[in-house]
């Protein structure tokens, strides 16, 4: 066992000594050993209950003839960190969360490894840990929460965000907005849409590392307990048959995972998370990925923020094995990929019926041809940008117009709500990706406001930043290289004309390649707007967004 090392011989008596002091037994000591990589804090709604998802994990590996022993990670809410410095530091937590839980497993040798998670970065890290490490591993995430309900209507965190605009301009009272802010996020769970959080953990079962039921259980449901003490009997199983991280995470499961993200129109951000992960598995996955599935992926589920459904009506109709068995009956997907159920993944969905209501539609009635996600090139973003193409007006999938100039979220945001900024514009927020960020902030504020204030079908808005996973309208993120790299972001003028045109792929500024030239040999970067601590440390590592800003090798 890979544990012996640190527990067997004569020359490992202290190291006994120490894991008695802890409460051991030397019954304990001669099993295996398996490290729960607990989540658990008392500020992220989807990870207030990870306790009794962590103690269900536990009874499953004791069950099974494991020792489970526990240990935390940080983990930061996203929508308590917007719009403020705290934003800053959530793109950042994936790299400390990865790093952490690797610390631990290579300093106390885990025969396994459970991740116990749930919302947008921490999932993501843990799981770029599980491909560094390469030990039999298995993801069991805390499940989303239920949608809020005002007055018969289901609302969400997203709701709450587009109501900013009309509550700051006096559309809405103060009593009917504090109203939704009490309804919208009704207990615990990750937001109900499919958002950052939701969207990876469905992509988990995609790709093999967690079970089928983890993406859609609601996180109040009993078998969302059942399910995480099926983790600790499996992660016993695959120690004794030795089926790692790396056996799981191959490129096919990789691009099946693509594929199911094009079939629901997951978040923008899986396109920076899910590169990130092959990245620490040795797989190459690129946003050209993500072009070539869209192109040949109908999008059959219509989610919150671009549909009306929610995680709790997904699971109702099937789940993510409902969509794989739709799409693995038209052979878009590989179904003889390798999961942590020690079956294939075709073997998983089987018994699974296909999409056929209107939460999951068949392939010849799909809401979209082409997939949810879309990666547009050209001059202003050589190397791609992304837009969650399921989520914009039809009206804004080509759209010309002047860009308005911010440097941060803030000047933006105040401009919106200023009513500065008018029909036919696009709002251009610069200095906000992964270096000059730092952090590359996650902005649902100016999306919702925009949306919030009537322009969502005539106001576009391009950044090398992120938008959050609840974004909907034409918003474009990830522009790629960022301003704080010499981008061709960075070179944009007030009044130069963007042309955007996301069936075909292209994100353009209507001048000629001489003056961006011009341009750029005047350009200087400016200095960061954080000097010290890990935020500083991250932009002097991180890469380009296009690449999943990951930190050069």
């Amino acid at each position: 066992m890979r544990s012996d090392v640190m527990k067997t011989g004569v020359e490992k008596g202290p190291h006994r000594s120490l894991w008695y002091a802890a409460g051991l037994s030397k019954r304990d000591l001669d099993k295996p050993i398996i490290g729960i990589a607990n989540s658990f804090n008392e500020i992220i709604p989807g990870h207030i209950e990870l306790n009794k998802i962590s103690n269900a994990v536990k009874r499953g590996v004791l069950m099974s003839g494991g020792t489970p022993v526990e240990f935390n990670t940080i983990g930061v809410c996203d929508g308590i960190a917007m719009n403020h410095l705290g934003m800053r530091y959530s793109l950042v937590s994936r790299e400390i969360i990865a790093d952490s839980v690797e610390i631990m497993a290579q300093a106390h040798p885990f025969d396994g490894l459970v991740l116990v998670s749930n919302c947008d970065k921490i999932t993501p890290g843990m799981l770029m840990a599980a491909a560094r490490l390469n030990i039999p591993t298995v993801l069991v995430t805390g499940g989303p929460m239920l949608a809020g309900y005002e007055r018969g209507q289901a609302v969400d965190l997203n709701t709450i965000f587009e109501r900013i605009a009309p509550a700051k301009t006096g559309k809405l009272s103060p009593e009917a907005f504090e109203e939704t802010c009490c309804t919208a996020c009704p207990g615990a769970g990750s937001c109900s849409g499919m958002f950052t959080a939701n969207s990876m953990s469905c992509l988990s079962e995609a790709l093999g590392i967690a079970l089928p039921g983890n993406g859609t259980i609601p996180a109040v449901f009993s078998d969302r307990i059942r399910l995480a003490q099926w983790a600790g009997i499996q992660i016993m199983e695959m120690v004794q048959r030795n089926i790692t991280a790396r056996d799981i995470l191959t490129h096919q499961a990789f691009l099946n995972a693509i594929a199911l993200d094009m079939a629901f129109g997951g978040s923008t951000n899986t396109s920076l998370h899910l590169p990130a992960i092959a990245h620490e598995a040795g797989v190459d996955i690129t946003l050209k990925d993500f072009n070539a599935i869209s192109e040949k992926t109908p999008h059959i589920c219509s989610m919150a923020p671009a549909g009306p459904y929610h995680l709790e009506d997904l699971d109702r109709a099937g789940g993510v094995s409902s969509i794989l068995k739709t799409l693995h009956q038209a052979n878009l997907i590989d179904g003889s990929t390798q999961t942590v159920t020690g079956r294939t993944l075709a073997e998983n969905i089987r018994d699974s019926k296909p999409g056929d209501s209107d939460v999951i539609r068949p392939l010849d009635n799909p809401y979209h041809q082409t997939g949810g996600l879309a990666v547009l090139y050209g001059n202003l973003a050589p190397d791609g940008s992304v837009v969650k193409a399921a989520a914009v007006l039809p009206e804004m999938l080509k759209h010309s117009g002047p860009a308005r100039i911010f440097n941060s979220e803030q000047e933006a945001v105040e401009a919106i709500l200023g009513r500065k900024i008018n029909d036919g514009d696009v709002v251009v927020i610069r200095y906000e990706g992964p270096k000059g960020g730092p952090g590359m902030p996650e902005m649902l504020t100016p999306t919702s406001v925009v949306k919030g204030m009537g322009l969502a079908a005539k106001v576009a808005l391009i950044t090398d930043g992120r938008f959050s996973g609840a974004t909907s309208g034409a918003s474009i993120g990830h522009v790629s290289p960022e301003a704080m790299e010499g981008g061709p972001i960075g070179l944009l003028q007030e009044g130069d004309i963007i042309e955007i045109d996301i069936p075909n792929r292209s994100l353009r500024v209507k001048l000629p390649e001489d003056e961006l030239n011009r341009r750029r040999s005047q350009w200087k970067p400016p200095e960061l707007k954080i000097k010290t601590g890990v935020i500083a440390r991250y932009a002097k590592t991180v890469t380009s967004a296009a690449r999943g800003a990951v930190f050069y090798d």
